[in-house]
């Protein structure tokens, strides 16, 4: 390929977290954005990359500091996130400054809204910062609101539904466990609640839904207010 020609084409690293129902999403936007012209690399664990195979995306290695065997091996949330962060953080900035001196630099970093961290690692570089939300918009709107301050924790549904603006009404059954009981899960309703740490700098915001399924929901205007 003509160098000059290459240079032009964008180039999109995106960063799951790696779980399944998290790289699944991601990988189809990643096979989506190939299919438009982009050049798409999925950045993934040592663990879960070679269970990853994609026609027209490349996938590449970063850290987590289990590389052996992934969550299993660090045994605690809190101490596998901690470790995702610092490590993923320097091996998907050794990826990027790998690329600078190819044909192919990286323009953007579409990253798992799990993983605020690499919004951090897009604006180090100087590039574009977008969050992927892997959950449905009515659940992330749901964190949202506690993130704001107009939902607060623990959350009890009795006699009436949960009535959120935006959202159909809410039974007891339709919320997420650990925000009834957030002493259950804190690690994670932590993660969860980390999404929004820093949204307001990222670029752009992705959501895993579409108009017909969740119309009601206007993620773009709710996670940002």
């Amino acid at each position: 390929m003509d160098p000059e020609k290459s240079m032009k084409i964008p180039h999109v690293i995106v960063v799951p977290y790696p779980s399944q129902g998290h790289i699944n999403p991601l990988l189809q936007f990643a096979k989506r954005l190939a299919a438009k012209g982009v050049k798409a690399t999925l950045a993934t664990t040592f663990y879960t990359v070679e269970s990853i195979r994609a026609t027209n995306v490349v996938v590449k290695p970063i850290s987590d500091g289990f590389d052996n065997g992934g969550f299993a091996d660090a045994k605690k949330e809190d101490i596998y996130i901690n470790s995702f962060r610092e490590n993923g953080s320097r091996t998907l900035s050794e990826l990027i400054e790998e690329y600078e001196k190819t044909d192919f630099p990286v323009n953007c970093i579409i990253y798992d809204s799990f993983l605020p961290w690499a919004l951090d690692v897009a604006m180090k570089h100087g590039i574009y910062g977008a969050s992927f939300f892997t959950n449905s918009a009515a659940v992330c709107a749901v964190f949202c609101h506690i993130h704001s301050g107009a939902l607060t924790l623990p959350v009890v549904i009795k006699d009436k539904p949960l009535i959120l603006p935006g959202l159909p009404p809410l039974n007891d059954c339709d919320v997420p466990g650990f925000i009834k009981a957030p002493e259950s899960y804190p690690a994670y309703l932590a993660m969860q609640m980390s999404q929004f740490s820093n949204l307001d700098k990222a670029d752009y915001v992705f959501v895993n839904t579409f108009q017909e399924l969740e119309g009601r929901v206007s993620m773009s205007y709710r996670i940002l207010e």
